[in-house]
């Protein structure tokens, strides 16, 4: 109360908003961060076709599209990968089949003699309404590939991704979903919704 008077809580524009993915872990996290803003995350494990590009963005921006302009509903994507300086920015866009193909053991030996270990994770948040273009919002988290797998917790890279010392895998889902490269993407996202 102020002067007699309540303050005004501005609800987001969208109070529910559909998450396309089949990543359980990837949906856990986002579901999170959005309820602490009041949105309620709702997933949908449709499968898209996802472009072949060098950057984030377009591959985001076209499985958005496409979800949106399928279900004929406002959909988030999200398309996220982890880029390792002495790789040449390796996988990148191509995270997700490295891990199905390779995982952590071997981007471990592909790293064995690199002294430069500097990496960094970058999600791409990608939000389309039915027969609108999409909106990109990106985030990006800078660490280290560890030398070996730590953690249990998290997903995919999240144990050879070292942040200050502690890996994704070390850090729990609570305050990793306060620092990482998806926390960023959605901040700006909640942030642009906020405006509508």
């Amino acid at each position: 109360m102020d002067n007699g008077r309540e303050e005004k809580i501005q609800k987001p524009a969208y109070e529910k908003i559909v998450f396309v993915t089949g990543n359980a872990g990837k949906f856990a996290e986002i579901k999170e961060i959005l309820a602490s803003v009041g949105i309620e995350a709702v997933q949908e494990k449709g499968d898209y076709p996802e472009i072949q590009a060098d950057d984030l963005e377009p591959i985001a921006a076209a499985s958005a599209k496409a979800a949106a302009d399928d279900l004929k509903i406002p959909v988030l994507v999200d398309d996220s990968g982890i880029f390792i300086k002495a790789l040449n920015g390796f996988p990148g866009p191509y995270s997700r089949f490295v891990e199905d193909h390779l995982g952590n053991p071997r981007v471990l030996k592909l790293m064995e003699n690199e002294t430069n270990r500097d990496a960094y994770f970058k999600t791409v948040i990608a939000f389309c309404e039915p027969r609108k273009e999409p909106l990109t919002f990106s985030g990006i988290v800078e660490g280290k590939i560890a030398f070996e797998e730590r953690g249990d917790e998290g997903f995919g890279f999240d144990p050879i991704f070292d942040y200050n010392g502690k890996t994704f895998g070390e850090l729990g889902i609570e305050f990793k979903n306060t620092i990482s490269h998806r926390k960023r993407a959605l901040d700006k996202f909640i942030e642009w919704v906020k405006t509508v």
